[in-house]
């Protein structure tokens, strides 16, 4: 039983390890760190965030995305922007030049991407299967504070 544990573990550890280095690879080609590059993304996907909200989807504190935010304000691929109607608010929007950053590596520069649309490229029915196991050892995984 034990030998099995190690090797679901070592398993997980590969991938997460594999996706960092590809993400981390993207990173380097357009001279932003890996956070960087994943607040990047998040924004991408949820434009007028607000630093919270930032916070909760990349996983982490309030205080480390504000850090992060406020070097990719310093290299201009995002502003704050306070919205007229709660000026007590800001929303973090990707800037044309954050915008452009994206669509370099989206369109051919990517080897994250790249990588992915080989995965993409599996049976839609081994990748359901793939996603349903996750969430499956994922509920297993969690702390019964964190499953409510």
């Amino acid at each position: 039983m034990y030998a099995l544990n190690n090797e679901i573990l070592e398993s997980f550890s590969e991938i997460n390890k594999a996706i960092y280095r590809l993400v981390k690879s993207d990173a380097d080609s357009v001279g932003i760190t890996v956070v960087q590059l994943k607040t990047l993304y998040t924004l991408s996907y949820n434009p007028d965030s607000g630093l919270g909200e930032l916070a909760e989807k990349l996983r982490l504190t309030n205080s480390t995305v504000s850090g992060v935010i406020d070097r990719l304000v310093h290299s201009g691929l995002v502003e704050r922007v306070v919205p007229p109607e709660n000026r007590r608010s800001v929303s973090i929007h990707l800037t044309e030049k954050g915008k452009s950053l994206l669509d370099k590596l989206y369109s051919s520069d990517s080897i994250l991407i790249k990588k992915l649309n080989e995965v993409l490229e599996l049976p839609k029915e081994e990748i359901v299967h793939l996603l349903r196991l996750h969430k499956l050892v994922l509920s297993k995984l969690k702390l019964e504070e964190e499953r409510f």
